[in-house]
């Protein structure tokens, strides 16, 4: 079965070379793994591309699927091979239509096991909660995201999104909201750009980082990308 994971590695464009771990997902030990003289942690992570040339917001949307894969790292070969990970949290349940909806947590290797420990067992209490009809399917998921973003500042996302031109068709997911206001709902989570993609030069010029904030290991180390 394994614990399967992907390794974005940034390129001097600031777009990212994307591989696989089977195992990687484990307990986040990648993170220490991965160094200028291991960039693929002793073969734990395949030396085939999966994809290259794509953006951070493209390897969530068009790669980490929350109901496969269990963590995800960015790599900066030009800092030193710093590492950021992340553990990866499934925010549906069953058979939901949405599905490919999930989150990212920024967490380091001693923290993992107290993230996915609270996202387990909240998760858990919800599903007792959705069972006993106090609350509904979806109404459930949007306090789990919100807790998420809340607790853990997760990144929200749903993978296999549409781009905005694409033409419309299918099941439309309703917005994803979060919960809070006086009625009970605010502004949905995340916007596009104008053009309709989920990037641009603003995403060129940050960090590594979702947040735009490289880690310590980032700022201290320099190095040569490969």
């Amino acid at each position: 079965m394994g614990h399967r994971a992907l390794v974005a590695y940034r390129r001097p464009d600031r777009l990212y070379g994307l591989r696989y771990s089977h195992w990687g997902g484990e307990d986040l030990a990648l993170a220490e793994a991965i160094t200028p003289r291991t960039p693929l942690a002793d073969g734990a992570i395949d030396g085939a591309l999966l994809a290259d040339s794509i953006s951070r917001e493209r390897i969530l949307t068009d790669h980490l699927d929350p109901r496969v894969h269990e963590a995800l790292y960015l790599v900066a070969p030009d800092a030193g091979y710093a590492v950021d990970p992340y553990r990866v949290c499934w925010l549906e349940w069953g058979d939901g239509r949405d599905g490919g909806r999930g989150a990212i947590v920024a967490t380091e290797p001693v923290d993992d096991r107290a993230v996915r420990v609270w996202f387990r067992a909240t998760k858990t209490a919800l599903a007792d909660v959705i069972e006993m009809g106090v609350l509904s399917r979806r109404a459930a998921q949007t306090y789990l995201e919100a807790r998420v973003h809340e607790e853990w500042d997760g990144r929200c996302y749903t993978y296999g999104d549409a781009p905005a031109d694409e033409p419309a068709g299918g099941y439309d997911p309703p917005l994803d909201r979060w919960l809070g206001g006086a009625d009970g709902l605010e502004g949905a989570d995340g916007e596009r750009d104008t053009d309709g993609d989920e990037t641009g030069e603003n995403e060129r010029d940050e960090g590594n980082r979702w947040d735009g904030e490289g880690n310590g290991r980032e700022d201290e180390e320099s190095g040569d990308g490969a």
